[in-house]
């Protein structure tokens, strides 16, 4: 489960809007993907990019699907391909070419990531899908890039969770420029 977040754990504001959780990939000069939009501090780039390099598939609700207009039928930073978990069949107008699995419920969009996956890792988007995911207990692993604002209400990173779920002790704290990289192994 990976995502940006606020340091009282939004990543989005009532409206859906990011605010500044972003700020961090554009305020750097080290170029973290083929755009050049992407720019970060050398310390975000080596933690970031290898993370990066290894996710094969991503897995997302149909909200954020829709509010990106599927990405243009592109996944988004080179990935291969996107799970969207939803209830309802891919837009009419939708390219059936484009590699995205419109997928009901999370255990079966984690299924259809793994096999898509192959060896490389299945990425799922913080908020109320990745907290369905952690609910069943399907998260091996937390990431964070803890951003310093307080949002004060929004959209919650592990969005709706009704129980508790332990993490163990962050295996990684790393300081970059206006975030801070945290990740944590899910306790079994």
């Amino acid at each position: 489960m990976y995502g940006s977040v606020s340091v009282d754990g939004f990543v989005a504001d009532e409206n859906d809007r990011p605010g500044p959780l972003f700020e961090w990939l554009t305020g750097g000069d080290v170029p973290l993907d083929e755009s050049g939009e992407i720019k970060v501090s050398q310390t975000s780039y080596d933690y970031t990019r290898p993370y990066w390099d290894r996710i094969g598939v991503t897995i997302a609700g149909r909200h954020v699907f829709d509010m990106t207009d599927g990405w243009g039928g592109e996944p988004p930073g080179g990935i291969a391909h996107v799970v969207v978990v939803t209830h309802r069949p891919p837009p009419e107008d939708w390219d059936p070419e484009a590699p995205f699995h419109f997928v009901d419920g999370v255990e079966a969009a984690v299924a259809r990531a793994q096999e898509l996956a192959g060896d490389r890792i299945v990425e799922v988007a913080a908020g109320d899908v990745g907290g369905q995911v952690l609910a069943a207990g399907l998260v091996d692993e937390v990431r964070m890039d803890v951003v310093p604002v307080v949002f004060g209400s929004g959209k919650r990173y592990f969005g709706s969770v009704d129980a508790q779920h332990l993490l163990e002790d962050p295996d990684v704290v790393i300081q970059g420029d206006r975030v801070l990289h945290l990740r944590f192994q899910v306790r079994r």
